[in-house]
């Protein structure tokens, strides 16, 4: 199993990022977090980069779950969304596998949980 799923949009990369919110919060999840890290890159780096940006989404009842379980799990989270320009000029909208994530947990209870966060995950990117 890949540690993300993605796919390609037909979508601008700003309409992407505009349609990506708009779906998550169907799906329960909030935008906690935004890293441009083109823009990051150039200013510590001074270096060119592709638009790419990492979303940190939570849907706050499935964090509650999860850390009721296993309380040192906010290093997995939030879950991540990186919206990217590809060389090609296309836009890739990739999300985390929480299936695969918490394998590393070894806490078989988290399976439940992240089986529900993997599958609002895919719905996401098939309503894009």
């Amino acid at each position: 199993m890949a540690y993300y799923n993605s796919i390609v949009v037909k979508y601008s990369f700003d309409e992407t990022l505009i349609k990506i919110v708009e779906e998550l919060k169907k799906e329960g999840f909030g935008v906690l977090t935004e890293i441009d890290v083109k823009e990051t890159l150039k200013n510590k780096l001074q270096v060119d980069f592709r638009r790419y940006k990492i979303l940190g989404a939570c849907n706050p009842t499935f964090a509650y779950k999860a850390l009721q379980t296993e309380e040192n799990l906010g290093v997995l989270l939030p879950c991540n969304v990186v919206v990217q320009e590809k060389d090609d000029h296309t836009i890739q909208v990739s999300v985390v596998n929480p299936m695969e994530s918490m394998e590393a947990v070894k806490n078989e209870l988290l399976g439940e949980v992240a089986s529900e966060v993997s599958a609002k995950l895919k719905r996401v990117l098939e309503n894009m």
